[in-house]
C-alpha cells in the first residue's frame, strides 16, 4: 500500500516537471506566414480581342447570257473549280455568224459607194474651177461623199457588233472559283440580260471574315495608340488568327482589310474585315468562326497572374506587395485586359514590385511574411 502511494506521487512530480519544461519552450511569437510571390517585370505585351463573325466570298459572280438563244452545250461539271475566261455554255451561233455576214456585205456595199462618190467629187473639183459645172453641184458631190464616208462608218460599227454579239454565244467564266448548279440544260432557250442567272461561280480563295467590333473598344484602342500606352502598325497590317467551331484552331493566318468608318446604330459595333488564305477550301462562306486580332503592342505591359487579383467591395482591384523589409501591404490597381490566366496591369504597379500570389489569406497590414519567388 506504501509503495503504491509512494509510485501516485512519483508520476504527480513527473507531470509537473514535463509541463514546466514545456511552457518553457513555447515560442514567444508566431513566425512569419510563408506566401509566393512575383516580380514585377515589364516587357512588350501584345494586345488582341477575340470578335465573333462569318466567312464570306471574296469574289461571287451570277453568270448570265448576253445574247438569246438556244443552249447548245453545257461545258463544266457542276461543284467543279472553274478558271477565269473558261467556256461554260454555247448557245446556237447560227443567227448571229449570218447577221455578221450581212453587216460584212452592207460595209462592203458602202465602201464601194464611196469610191464612186470619191470619183465623182474629184471631177467636179475640177471642172469647177472651168465653170463647165455649177459650184452648187460641187457641193452636193461633196456632200454626197461625206454621206457615204459616214455609212462605211456606220458599216464597220456594225460589222463590230455582229462580231461581239456572235462571240457572246460562247459564255465565259468572268472570275476562278468554284461552280454551282446550272439553272439550264441543253436545249433551253436564255435571254440577253434575264433575271435568272445561268449558274454562280463562288470565290473561295482567298475569303473574307466579316466580324463586328465594339466602337467603344475601338476607341479605348485608339485613346492608349494617341497617349502612348500602346503602339500599333496600322490597321492595314494587323495579323488575325481564326479558330473554328470546336475549338479548332485554323493553320493559317490572316489580315485585316479595313474598317468601317460608320457605327450601326442598332448594334453600336463597327464593320471589320479580315482576308485569309483558303488553299484547302476549308473555309465556304456563311461560317461561324471566332477571331483574334493583333491590336498592337505595349512596350511596357505588365502582367500579374489572376489570382493575385482581388476584389474590394466598391468593384476596385487590388493586389498585396511585400515590401523590401518583409511586410506586406495592399496596393490599389487598375486592371485591363485578361491574357492567357493573367491581367494586365494599367495603372498601380512598378518594375520591381513583389506581387503576393499563394498565401493571400494569411497576409493582413503591416504583418511580416516570409516571401518565396514563385517559379514558372
Amino acid at each position: 500500500m506504501i509503495s503504491r502511494g509512494r509510485l501516485l506521487v512519483s508520476a504527480l512530480a513527473l507531470l509537473v516537471l514535463a509541463g514546466c519544461d514545456g511552457k518553457s519552450q513555447a515560442p514567444h511569437g508566431m513566425p512569419p506566414a510563408q506566401v509566393s510571390v512575383v516580380t514585377v517585370s515589364p516587357h512588350p505585351v501584345t494586345l488582341t480581342t477575340e470578335l465573333p463573325g462569318r466567312t464570306a466570298a471574296s469574289r461571287v459572280a451570277e453568270v448570265r447570257p448576253q445574247v438569246s438563244g438556244i443552249i447548245l452545250k453545257r461545258l463544266f461539271t457542276e461543284g467543279a473549280e472553274v478558271k477565269a475566261g473558261q467556256q461554260l455554255y454555247q448557245i446556237d451561233p447560227a443567227s448571229y455568224e449570218a447577221a455578221l455576214e450581212t453587216a460584212q456585205a452592207d460595209l462592203a456595199k458602202a465602201q464601194a459607194t464611196v469610191k464612186t462618190a470619191q470619183a465623182k467629187a474629184d471631177r467636179y473639183a475640177a471642172l469647177v474651177r472651168i465653170k463647165a459645172v455649177s459650184a452648187q453641184d460641187y457641193d452636193d458631190a461633196v456632200a454626197a461623199l461625206a454621206e457615204d464616208k459616214a455609212q462605211v462608218l456606220a458599216g464597220q460599227a456594225e460589222v463590230r457588233t455582229a462580231r461581239i454579239n456572235l462571240a457572246y454565244t460562247r459564255v465565259y467564266a468572268p472570275i476562278s472559283g468554284r461552280i454551282g448548279k446550272s439553272a439550264v440544260t441543253e436545249g433551253a432557250l436564255v435571254t440577253a440580260a434575264q433575271s435568272t442567272a445561268l449558274a454562280t461561280i463562288t470565290q473561295l480563295d482567298p475569303i473574307y471574315v466579316d466580324l463586328s467590333q465594339s466602337s467603344s473598344d475601338l476607341l479605348k484602342l485608339r485613346r492608349a495608340v494617341a497617349a502612348g500606352r500602346l503602339s500599333a502598325g496600322g490597321a492595314d497590317h494587323a495579323a488575325v488568327t481564326l479558330t473554328l467551331d470546336g475549338d479548332m484552331p485554323y493553320d493559317h493566318k490572316g489580315e485585316l482589310k479595313f474598317s468601317d468608318v460608320t457605327v450601326d446604330a442598332g448594334t453600336g459595333g463597327v464593320e471589320v474585315r479580315a482576308l485569309f488564305p483558303n488553299p484547302q477550301r476549308l473555309l465556304y462562306p456563311g461560317l461561324f468562326v471566332r477571331a483574334r486580332i493583333e491590336e498592337g503592342v505595349r512596350p511596357q505591359g505588365i502582367l500579374v497572374p489572376q489570382q493575385s487579383v482581388a476584389r474590394n467591395p466598391d468593384g476596385s482591384a487590388m493586389v498585396w506587395l511585400v515590401a523590401a523589409d518583409g511586410t506586406a501591404h495592399p496596393q490599389p490597381v487598375s486592371v485591363g485586359q485578361a491574357l492567357d490566366g493573367q491581367y494586365l496591369i494599367d495603372s498601380g504597379l512598378k518594375a520591381g514590385d513583389r506581387v503576393v500570389v499563394d498565401g493571400l489569406q494569411k497576409v493582413r497590414p503591416g504583418a511580416q511574411v516570409h516571401a518565396v519567388e514563385m517559379k514558372g
